[in-house]
């Protein structure tokens, strides 16, 4: 009697320990890797110039880090603060410009006009100038106009005989287009008046203008005009338009500011600058 309640206990036991180990072993697939890491998707907000160089890196970082998942969100700068500002989440955020990260940065919240919110966002130590850029003028397949710089470009806009796509004034390739206005001496709201302007809410409506030929010309990034397949006929000097810098931070309500940290160092790695680089992206770190 005593040797079958012996075998019934063993056999009960060995049951709740098989239950517990199933129940573990759920819980880990659900929620992480084969290896019982933990899935994080972390946000990335990033200038619409970045998406195929983005895209691309992320193959490249499932195979380094397997548990996180890109979670990729591209616009123009202007737009992406406006929807940090609004509360939105994010880990990540790389703009086209200092202007946008200015104005989440908590170092400049004394210089009104670089943070004029005087808001703090960005985790401290994180912020880094990533990439510079250039801005470039793209003609459509052929050049129909035979436009051939920037020189015969503002005089062909003063007399009306070129139709040009820009970007708006509250993003970044919208801004250094402003500035090589001013450096030419170029009136905006004449040239709106003339009818010789027509824009973009971002950099990549600005060159689908000029890719599908409904303009003669458009200022855009030489990136995007690459990624594109466009013909870049000049580009702007610093001393026109200021140096094209992407800045790239981790913001202060990251839920998961460790993995942001990584990815942002894994986009200074060899790999993700020989990326950048093949379209024309000058890696800063």
């Amino acid at each position: 009697m005593k040797k079958a309640l012996s075998l019934l206990l063993s056999a009960a036991l060995a049951l709740s320990l098989t239950a517990c180990g199933n129940t573990s072993n759920g819980d880990s697939s659900s929620s992480g890797d084969s290896s019982g890491t933990e899935n994080v998707n972390l946000v990335v907000f990033a200038a619409a110039s970045m998406q195929e160089t983005l895209e691309e890196i992320a193959k490249l970082y499932k195979e380094a880090a397997p548990n996180v998942n890109l979670v990729y969100s591209f616009e123009s700068s202007g737009t992406l603060l406006d929807n940090i500002e609004a509360g939105a989440d994010c880990d990540l955020f790389i703009s086209a410009a200092p202007t946008q990260m200015n104005a989440l940065d908590g170092t400049l919240a004394d210089d009104a006009e670089k943070n004029p919110n005087g808001q703090d966002l960005l985790l401290e130590g994180t912020r880094i100038d990533l990439l510079e850029n250039k801005v470039a003028l793209a003609v459509p397949d052929g050049n129909p106009k035979g436009i051939e710089s920037f020189d015969q470009l503002s005089k062909l806009l003063l007399s009306g005989e070129v139709f040009l796509a820009i970007g708006n004034s509250d993003v970044p390739v919208g801004q250094y287009t402003q500035k090589i206005f001013a450096y030419y001496g170029l009136d905006t709201a004449e040239l709106n008046d003339a009818g010789v302007l027509t824009y973009g809410t971002n950099v990549k409506e600005v060159t689908s203008q000029v890719s599908e030929a409904a303009v003669d010309c458009g200022i855009i990034y030489a990136t995007d005009a690459f990624s594109a397949g466009l013909t870049v006929v000049d580009g702007a000097t610093a001393e026109m338009c200021g140096q094209v810098i992407y800045p790239a931070a981790v913001l202060k309500n990251s839920q998961h500011p460790d993995e942001a940290k990584a990815f942002l160092d894994f986009l200074q790695t060899e790999e993700a600058s020989a990326i950048f680089e093949s379209v024309g992206f000058t890696p800063l770190t």
